[in-house]
C-alpha cells in the first residue's frame, strides 16, 4: 500500500473484499495491530469500499471492546492500550460506519462491564469529531438515555467523567453542523430533551440527583456558545428563584455553586455586543444574590459567594460602578474577619487582588482610602503608647494593601502608604514592636513580588522603596543620645532579614540598564558614605559601615548584600575591587557575628557571579589567605570558618576547580575540637538552597546537578575519614554524611545504599538529635523506595526506631514513628516476627504529652495491627 497504491486502487472494491477475507478470524495481536492500520489506510486514503462497508465494519468491530491481557515476559511488548487506540482510530475514521457503530456503542454502554462502558464512551467521543447531524439524528434519543443513566447511577467517577465528555462532544458536533434553511435544527431539540430530563432535579438541592443533573447541563452548555446561551437562559431564572425559595444556608450554597458553574462557562465565549450576552438580563438578580451570600453567617456560603463575585467581575462590562462599590465594601469587611473565619478572609484577599487588576479605579476610590484610614488608627494607638492593642487588625490591613497591589496605578497609591506607615513608626516615641515592623516589611515584599511581572511597576517600586528603606536604616544606625524604640527595632536581626527579602525581591527582575543606574548610587553609599540619593538625608553623623563605623552601621551590610547579590550577572559593579576587600575585612570582625556573616555571604555571592579570569583568582587567593590566617589561631576562628563555608558553597555551585580544595579543608575541620560540630553542620548549608544569596532567582550561577557531583566527589572521603577518626570525632563525620545524604535526590542515593546503609544505622545511635533527625528523614523515603535492601536490616531498624520514639526531642519522636509506619511497606514475611513486640512498644507513645506524637503513634500502630491480615 505504501509503494503500489495506484495499482491497488485500480483493483477497486475487489481489493477491499480480499482483505476482509484475509483478516477474518485473525487472533494474533501483532497481526491485529497491522490489520487495524491497513483498515485505517483503506478509509483515510480513499480506497474503494464498494458494497463492503458493513462487512469491513463487521470484521473490525467484532474485536470491540478489546479484551486482551499480555502474557508475562512478552518479547513483543504489545499492550492492551495499543490495540484499543488502534481499533478506535478505525471505528472513528469515517461517518459511513455510524449506522452500524452507534447501536453497538449504546449496547456496550448499557452493559455491566466497566471497561466496556469506558471504551464505548471514549469511542463515541472520538466519533463526534467526524460525524455530523445526519449520522447522529436517529440515535440521539438512545445515546442521551444511556449517558444520562450512567451519570445518574454510576458508582465510577471515571465513567461519569467519560459520559460528560461524550455529551459535550455530541453537543459540539450538533452545534457546528451546517444546515439548509428548511432543515430541522437538532441542537435545539436535543438541548430541550436534556433540559426536560434534568431541570426538575435542580429544584431539589438536598436530593442526590441535583449534582448529576447540573453536571450534565454544564457539560452540554460548555460545548458551544449557542448551547451555552440556550441552557443558561433556561436554567438561570430557575436557580435564581430556587435560591430565594430555600432559606437554609447549605441549600443556598448548593444552588449558588450550580450558578457559579454556569457563570464560568460564559467566560469561554466572547460576544460582539454586550447586550447579546445571556447574563445581561440577570445582572441585577445575580448581584443581589451574591451580596446576600456574602452577608450570610455561613462561612461556606460566603466562600462560594466570593468565588461567584470573582467570576461575575471577570465578565466584561457586566458590573456597574454601584455594584463595584458594594462589592469592594463587602470584600473590605471580609478581609477583617476574625481568626475562626480565616478561609473566608484569605479568599476575600485573593478575590480583591483579582478584581483590582480588572477595576483599579474602583479599588483606588473605595478601598485604598478605607485601608489608609485603618492604618492611621493603628498609628494613633502606637503613638499613645497603648502598644499593639489591635495587632491582628493591623496585620490584616497590611495584608489587604499588599493583596490589591496587582495593578500599576494601585501600586502608586499603596506603596507610598506602606512606606509612610513605616516612617511614622520611626517618629517620636511611637512604640512599635518587632512583629509590627516585620509585618510591614512582609507586605512590602508581597507588593514587590506582584510588581515583578510589570517592568514599569518593578522599577517604580525599586526607586521608591529601596531609598526609603535604606534611609530609615541609616538613620537608625546613627549614634544618638536618645534612641527611638523603632531605631533599636530596625537594627534587630529579624527586622534586617525582613528588609533583606524586600530589597532582594525588588532587585531580581530589574533590567540590566536600570540595575546599573541603581548600583551607581547604592555601592557608593556604603563605600564612600554618599547619601545624596536618600530621601530626608540630613543625618547627625557620617555613614561609614566599613571605616570605623559603629556596630549598628556595620549590620546594614546585610542590606548591601541583598542588593548586589540579586543583580543580573551582566551588571558591572563600581569600585568592585575595593568593595571585595572591605567585605573580606568585615567578614572576620569578631565584635558582631551578624555583620561578619552578612559580609561573608555578600563576598561569596559576588564571587559566584564573577566571570572567570585573573581578577577572580586574585579575590580567591585573598579569601584563602584570610581564612588560613583566621583559622590558625586567635579570636577570629569562628568568623574565618563562616567565610570558608560561604566561599566553598559559592564555588561548589558553579563547579569551580578550587571548590574541591576548600571542601577538603572543611573536612579537615571535622576533627577540630572547637569547630568540628559546626563543620559537620556546614555540609547541610553546602547541600541546601538558600533564600537570600546564591539563589537562581538572584541570578547566581547554580549548576543543575551540583548535589550529585558533590556526593560523588566527597562522600567516599567522608566515609574514609569516619573509619579513620577517633571515637569522639566520629559523630561529626556521621552528621556531615547524614546532611549530604538527606538532601541528595533519592534516585542517586539508591544505587549506593548497600554500602552506606550501615553508616546511616550507626548515625541513629549518635546522641546528637540533629544527626538523628537528619538520618531519620533520609531513611523514611528509602523504606518506601528500596524495600529489598532495607529488609536485610529490619532487626536493627525496628530496634533503633522504637528506641528513638522515646527521644527527648519531639521532632525526633515524630520522625521515628513515621519511619515505623514506613517499615510496614517492607515484605510482610520479614516483619511478622516483630509484630507483637512493635504493637506493645507503640502503646507508650500513645500517651505522649504532645498531640502530634500521639497522632503518628496511632497511625503507625494501626498499620502494624493490620500487618498480615487479609486484604492488607
Amino acid at each position: 500500500m505504501r509503494t503500489r497504491e495506484e495499482e491497488l486502487k485500480g483493483l477497486g472494491a475487489d481489493f477491499t473484499f480480499g482483505f476482509i477475507q484475509v483478516m477474518d478470524g485473525e487472533k494474533d495481536p501483532r497481526n491485529l495491530l497491522v490489520a487495524f492500520r491497513i483498515v485505517h489506510d483503506l478509509i483515510s486514503r480513499d480506497y474503494s469500499l464498494g458494497p463492503f462497508v458493513e462487512e469491513l465494519f463487521e470484521v473490525t468491530s467484532c474485536y470491540f471492546p478489546i479484551d486482551f491481557t499480555p502474557p508475562p515476559n512478552d518479547p513483543h511488548g504489545i499492550q492492551r492500550e495499543d490495540l484499543i487506540l488502534s481499533l478506535r482510530a478505525v471505528l472513528a475514521s469515517t461517518p459511513r460506519f455510524a449506522e452500524f457503530l452507534l447501536p453497538l456503542l449504546t449496547e456496550k454502554v448499557d452493559s455491566e462491564i466497566l471497561s466496556a462502558k469506558l471504551d464505548s464512551l471514549q469511542t463515541l467521543n472520538a466519533c463526534c469529531a467526524v460525524y455530523g447531524q445526519k449520522e447522529l439524528k436517529d440515535f440521539l434519543p438512545s445515546l442521551w438515555a444511556s449517558i444520562r443513566r450512567e451519570v445518574f447511577q454510576t458508582a465510577s467517577e471515571r465513567v461519569e467523567a467519560e459520559g460528560l465528555a461524550a455529551l459535550n462532544s455530541l453537543t459540539a458536533c450538533l452545534s457546528r453542523s451546517v444546515l439548509r434553511a428548511d432543515a430541522e435544527d437538532l441542537l435545539d431539540s436535543f438541548l430541550s430533551n436534556i433540559l426536560q430530563d434534568c431541570r426538575h432535579h435542580l429544584c431539589e438541592p438536598d436530593m442526590k440527583l441535583v449534582w448529576p443533573s447540573a453536571k450534565l447541563l454544564q457539560a452540554a452548555a460548555g460545548a458551544s456558545a449557542r448551547a451555552c446561551d440556550h441552557i443558561t437562559s433556561n436554567v438561570l431564572p430557575l436557580l435564581l428563584e430556587q435560591f430565594h425559595t430555600h432559606s437554609q444556608s447549605n441549600q443556598r450554597r448548593t444552588i449558588l455553586e450550580m450558578i457559579l458553574g454556569f457563570l464560568k462557562l460564559q467566560q469561554k465565549w466572547s460576544y460582539e455586543d454586550k447586550d447579546d450576552r445571556p447574563l445581561s438580563g440577570f445582572k441585577d438578580q445575580l448581584c443581589s444574590l451574591v451580596f446576600m451570600a456574602l452577608t450570610d453567617p455561613s462561612t461556606q456560603l460566603q466562600l462560594v459567594g466570593i468565588r461567584t463575585l470573582t467570576v461575575l467581575g471577570a465578565q466584561p462590562d457586566l458590573l456597574s460602578s454601584g455594584d463595584l462599590e458594594l462589592a469592594v465594601g463587602h470584600l473590605y469587611r471580609l478581609s477583617f474577619l476574625e481568626e475562626d473565619s480565616q478561609s473566608c478572609r484569605v479568599a476575600a484577599l485573593e478575590a480583591s487582588g483579582t478584581l483590582a487588576t480588572l477595576y483599579p479605579v474602583a479599588f483606588s476610590s473605595h478601598l485604598v482610602p478605607k485601608l489608609a484610614e485603618e492604618l492611621g488608627i493603628e498609628e494613633s494607638y502606637l503613638a499613645r503608647g497603648d502598644g499593639p492593642t489591635k495587632c491582628s487588625r493591623h496585620r490584616r490591613c497590611l495584608q489587604a494593601l499588599s493583596a490589591i497591589s496587582t495593578h500599576a496605578s494601585i501600586v502608586k497609591e499603596t506603596l507610598p502608604l506602606l512606606l509612610q506607615h513605616l516612617c511614622q513608626m520611626n517618629k517620636g516615641n511611637t512604640v512599635a514592636g518587632t512583629s509590627e515592623v516585620i509585618a510591614v516589611c512582609q507586605s512590602l515584599q508581597q507588593v514587590a513580588e506582584k510588581c515583578q511581572q510589570d517592568p514599569e511597576s518593578c522599577w517604580y517600586f525599586h526607586q521608591t522603596a529601596i531609598p526609603c528603606l535604606l534611609a530609615l536604616a541609616v538613620q537608625a544606625s546613627m549614634p544618638e543620645k536618645e534612641h527611638s524604640v523603632l531605631k533599636k527595632v530596625l537594627l534587630q536581626d529579624e527586622v534586617l532579614a525582613a528588609m533583606v527579602s524586600v530589597i532582594g525581591t525588588a532587585t531580581t527582575h530589574l533590567s540590566p540598564d536600570l540595575a546599573a543606574q541603581s548600583v551607581a548610587h547604592i555601592v557608593p553609599l556604603f563605600l564612600d558614605g554618599n547619601i545624596s540619593f536618600l530621601p530626608e538625608n540630613s543625618f547627625p553623623g557620617r555613614f561609614q559601615p566599613f571605616q570605623d563605623g559603629s556596630s549598628g552601621q556595620r549590620r546594614l551590610v546585610a542590606l548591601l548584600m541583598a542588593f548586589v547579590c540579586s543583580l543580573p550577572r551582566n551588571v558591572e559593579i563600581p569600585q568592585l575591587n575595593q568593595l571585595m576587600r572591605e567585605l573580606l575585612e568585615l567578614s572576620c570582625c569578631h565584635s558582631c557575628p551578624f555583620s561578619s556573616t552578612a559580609a561573608a555571604k555578600c563576598f561569596a555571592g559576588l564571587l559566584n557571579k564573577h566571570p572567570a579570569g585573573q581578577q577572580l583568582d586574585e579575590f580567591l587567593q585573598l579569601a584563602v589567605d584570610k581564612v588560613e590566617a583566621g583559622l590558625s589561631s586567635g579570636p577570629y576562628r569562628s568568623q574565618a570558618f563562616t567565610l570558608l563555608l560561604w566561599v566553598t558553597k559559592a564555588l561548589v555551585l558553579r563547579y569551580h576547580p578550587l571548590s574541591s580544595c576548600l571542601t577538603d579543608r572543611l573536612m579537615g575541620l571535622l576533627s577540630d575540637p572547637e569547630l568540628g560540630p559546626a563543620a559537620a553542620d556546614g555540609f547541610s548549608l553546602l547541600m541546601s538552597d538558600c533564600t537570600d544569596v546564591l539563589t537562581r532567582a538572584g541570578h547566581a550561577e547554580v549548576r543543575i546537578m551540583f548535589r550529585q557531583r558533590f556526593f560523588t566527589d566527597n562522600v567516599p572521603a567522608l566515609v574514609r575519614g569516619f573509619h579513620a577518626a577517633p571515637r569522639d570525632v566520629k559523630p561529626n563525620y556521621l552528621k556531615g554524611l547524614s546532611h549530604v545524604l538527606n538532601r541528595l535526590p533519592k534516585p542517586v542515593l539508591l544505587p549506593e545504599l548497600p554500602t552506606l546503609l550501615s553508616l546511616l544505622l550507626e548515625a541513629l545511635s549518635c546522641p546528637d538529635s540533629v544527626v538523628q533527625l537528619s538520618t531519620l528523614s533520609c531513611l523514611q523515603p528509602l523504606l518506601l523506595e528500596a524495600p529489598q535492601v532495607m529488609s536485610l536490616h529490619v532487626d536493627t531498624l525496628v530496634t533503633k526506631f522504637l528506641n528513638l520514639s522515646s527521644s527527648p526531642s519531639m521532632a525526633v519522636r515524630i520522625a521515628a514513628l513515621q519511619c515505623m509506619h514506613a517499615v510496614t511497606h517492607l515484605p510482610t514475611p520479614v516483619l511478622l516476627p516483630y509484630k507483637l513486640q512493635v504493637i506493645r512498644a507503640l502503646a507508650k507513645p500513645l500517651d505522649d504529652k504532645k498531640r502530634l506524637v500521639r497522632k503518628e503513634a496511632v497511625s503507625a500502630r494501626g498499620e502494624w495491627f493490620l500487618l498480615g491480615s487479609p486484604g492488607s
